[in-house]
């Protein structure tokens, strides 16, 4: 999540080119074109998990998003739930009673850390937890989830967090293997890596190592497609960009002739 839009991919090198006629796609496997496959990253197999994984998204964040996470977290795990919308409803959210806790992932300020949470929780009382996320930019998932505390008050959730530093800024892809896009904040992840930290809290001991590895491997190998992409994109500039770059170049030329004609003749003696 970040409230920067998604890098553009116009030129094959993105998931956006999946719908751009005469272009080879993967449908049997990542969905991503061919060139960027992402199949030989993915498990054979969803990974079954003791943890239910829960995604609230945004409806724009797999339409208008084609750096989101979710299609590889969603072939990568097999004890998940995607939910589209900008609120949780009742009917969205897993049957009560569960077999465990529900954690709601995500920042607030009521949350404690998740490592110190399972800390401090003995195994028994957190088996077979369900996972609450929040997939969108920070704004949306801001809103979405103030829209959902009626019914995340009614689960008695308990909300966590992973560790963010507010006072510093967070990392871009060109500084961290991990980074799909740049994020507001220190320790600010995309979905599938805020899944992959977690589950190696709250999985069995042994199994969380494993689980989080796989799906950070994925997630490596798209952001180095991305930058790749990047790194031999050209861009061109755009049209204000340039018309203010005209105009300073004429008013250094101005000032030049100007100085030019101020400055004292030379005198011959």
């Amino acid at each position: 999540m970040d409230d920067f839009d998604p890098v553009p991919s116009d030129d094959g090198d993105g998931a956006a080119a999946a719908s751009s006629p005469g272009r080879s796609i993967c449908h049997a496997g990542c969905g991503r074109p061919s060139r960027v496959c992402l199949c030989p990253y993915l498990p054979p197999s969803p990974l079954p998990t003791s943890t239910t994984v829960v995604i609230l998204h945004h409806p724009h964040a797999l339409r208008r998003n084609p750096l989101s996470t979710l299609p590889l977290l969603a072939r990568s795990l097999s004890n998940h739930r995607l939910v589209p919308g900008r609120r949780l409803l009742p009917s969205s959210t897993p049957p009560a009673p569960t077999p465990g806790p529900v954690l709601l992932l995500y920042p607030s300020p009521a949350a404690s850390d998740l490592a110190t949470w399972c800390r401090s929780t003995p195994r028994p009382a957190r088996a077979a937890p369900t996972l609450l996320l929040l997939d969108g930019t920070w704004r949306q998932a801001r809103e979405m989830h103030a829209a959902s505390l009626p019914v995340l008050s009614s689960l008695g959730v308990v909300p966590v967090a992973l560790p963010v530093d507010s006072c510093a800024v967070g990392d871009s892809m060109f500084e961290s293997d991990l980074v799909v896009r740049k994020e507001p904040r220190k320790g600010c992840v995309s979905t599938m890596e805020a899944v992959a930290r977690a589950l190696r809290l709250l999985e069995p001991e042994g199994k969380g190592a494993m689980v989080e590895e796989t799906l950070l491997g994925v997630l490596r190998a798209m952001v180095a497609f991305q930058t790749e992409h990047l790194q031999h994109r050209t861009v061109k500039p755009r049209v204000k960009m340039r018309k203010k770059e005209l105009k300073r170049e004429e008013e250094m030329q101005r000032n030049a002739g100007l100085m030019h004609r101020l400055a004292p003749a030379p005198s011959c003696r």
